[in-house]
C-alpha cells in the first residue's frame, strides 16, 4: 500500500479540488497514458488495483509508469459517534487529481494491447479518464 514514510504533520484538512492540473499533464516515460478528465481522489488501493489490471493484461511485457502518489492523510470518524471529541486517526492516504492530470503511462506493447490494458485499469478508477498517446496529449480534456 502506498503511503508517505514520515510525514510533518499528522493530520491535514481535506481542502478543495478547483481548478486543472498545471504540472503532470503531459507523457514524460511512455508512449500510451491515462488522463482525467474530471477531477476527484484517488487511494492507494485504487492506484494498485489498476496497476495490476494492466501488468496482468501485458505479461509483465510493458514498462508501466505511476505518475500519482497518495500523500494527504484522511481520517474519518467511527459510525454512530457524536460529535466533538477531537480528530480521529488516519484512515486512508489519498491525492487529489485535477482534470488534465496523467496518472499511469506504459510504454514497450502495440498500440492495440497497450489501449485494452489501460481500458482494463480505467475501471478501476473513482472518476472519468481517457486514453492519450504521444500524437493526442495535447487535446483539451
Amino acid at each position: 500500500m502506498l503511503m508517505p514514510k514520515k510525514t510533518k504533520y499528522s493530520k491535514m484538512m481535506k481542502g478543495r479540488n478547483r481548478g486543472y492540473a498545471v504540472r503532470g499533464i503531459k507523457l514524460n516515460f511512455g508512449d500510451y497514458g491515462i488522463k482525467a478528465v474530471e477531477a476527484g481522489r484517488i487511494n492507494s488501493n485504487q492506484i494498485e488495483a489498476a496497476r495490476i489490471a494492466m501488468t496482468r493484461y501485458v505479461n509483465r511485457e510493458a514498462k508501466v509508469w505511476i505518475n500519482v502518489f497518495p500523500d494527504k492523510p484522511l481520517t474519518k470518524k467511527p459510525l454512530q459517534t457524536r460529535m466533538g471529541k477531537g480528530k480521529t486517526g488516519v484512515e486512508e492516504w489519498v491525492m487529489n487529481i485535477k482534470p488534465g492530470r496523467i496518472i499511469f503511462e506504459l510504454t514497450g506493447v502495440n498500440e492495440d494491447v497497450a489501449r485494452r490494458a489501460l481500458e482494463l485499469s480505467m475501471h478501476k478508477l473513482p472518476f472519468k479518464t481517457k486514453i492519450v498517446t504521444r500524437e493526442s496529449e495535447n487535446e483539451i480534456y
